[in-house]
């Protein structure tokens, strides 16, 4: 497969439990029939494995399908910190589903399905409707809703302009919403009826915000249609650096790793040439992370991670460990995540954090995060 480990087509296999393992170099030259080992968990693929490889893929295998069978819990760390699993959803279709597998509520609920299909932006009452149906999935959870987010990669005739060179560094996110602001109260507004006539406690934030001025309008608007709770994606270095201005002047932040990475290593997500350099293991971005972390423990607000990193078990610890308060992933990740929590001890997750960003490259985070969660257990 083509792409990166953040770009659209993982995501939709990790949505979908897929093992997958994007842009590896020589698969093509794979026969029909021939045997190989797929393991998504260190980014390899084995061709022609021997007896031992064989015997170990089997073990984990075994292993996965009983953590995937345990009761669902509560997402907590082996002392008792709890950690929320919620659930990153495209629609309302998959709502029961993430329930059915856990989820303590919903930490991205990405609202584009409403308006890619059209040439105009869908009605208060259309949003309404379809934001209602998935809040009353969720009675009594949180439920945390991006605004519009279109991008380079969903252009939108009524929002987007088609001519920029580089619309990636161009007019999206939330700055297109603030130069077409009938488009964002609309769909504000409609989010407060939707919380009204549901029980769902509704979060709502802002894509791809990178000033504090940007963050304090949209908490302004937020705030002005009734919304009690609102915040911001950290989705770009400069929101990270400036994490404990921004959260002094809005509720909360949701780390949304894929583009973060992406921006900081100047590496884009739908390219497979680049795709070693899209990896949320790497300490540049991991110190980034720990910026939003630290602001959120000296402003006392909630610092979330929404994005595919969240899915990794072993890097789910090392956020938690970097001040990560809730954690947002495909639902068919969260028993994988839930158990790996379950094996360790803040003061662990905090050991692996420092180890992870003492490293110089993500392959050895990675492995400094396991050797000192190993040492953790071993003492």
């Amino acid at each position: 497969m083509e792409g990166g480990p953040t770009s659209h087509t993982a995501i939709l296999a990790r949505s979908a439990g897929i093992t997958a393992v994007v842009g590896a170099r020589g698969a093509a030259a794979l026969a029909e029939g021939q045997e190989v080992i797929v393991d998504a968990a260190s980014s390899q693929v084995i061709a022609d494995p021997g007896p031992e490889q064989l015997a170990e893929a089997e073990r984990r295998i075994e292993q996965r399908s009983a953590v995937q069978a345990a009761p669902v819990t509560p997402g907590t760390l082996a002392d008792g910190t709890p950690v929320p699993l919620l659930a990153n959803l495209g629609s309302p279709d998959g709502a029961q589903h993430a329930v059915e597998l856990g989820a303590e509520g919903v930490g991205l609920f990405r609202t584009e399905f409403l308006f890619l299909s059209s040439d105009r932006a869908p009605s208060v009452e259309d949003q309404t409707a379809a934001y209602t149906e998935l809040l009353k999935a969720f009675p009594g959870k949180k439920v945390v809703v991006r605004v519009l987010d279109a991008s380079a990669d969903k252009p939108l005739p009524f929002l987007t302009n088609d001519e920029e060179e580089n619309p990636a560094l161009g007019l999206r996110g939330i700055r297109a919403l603030l130069a077409k602001q009938e488009i964002l109260e609309d769909q504000l507004t409609a989010l407060a009826r939707a919380e009204a006539a549901a029980e769902a406690d509704v979060w709502v934030m802002a894509p791809m915000v990178s000033t504090v001025e940007e963050a304090e309008q949209f908490t302004e608007l937020a705030s002005a249609h009734g919304l009690k709770t609102s915040g911001v994606m950290v989705e770009v270095p400069s929101s990270a650096l400036l994490a404990e201005p921004i959260l002094q002047r809005t509720g909360f932040a949701s780390i949304g790793t894929n583009d973060l990475t992406q921006y900081a290593m100047a590496a884009d997500r739908l390219l497979g040439s680049v795709a070693s350099l899209q990896d949320p293991w790497h300490p540049a971005v991991l110190r980034l992370i720990r910026e939003v972390g630290a602001a959120g423990q000296v402003t006392s607000k909630p610092v979330g991670v929404c994005g595919e990193a969240a899915a990794d078990p072993l890097l789910a610890v090392v956020l938690v460990g970097l001040g990560a308060t809730t954690l947002s992933m495909a639902p068919a990740a969260l028993a994988e995540v839930r158990y790996e929590l379950s094996q360790h001890t803040a003061d662990s997750a905090r050991a692996a954090a420092a180890a992870a960003l003492g490293a110089t490259s993500a392959a050895a985070a990675r492995e400094a995060a396991r050797e000192a969660l190993a040492t953790q257990h071993a003492q």
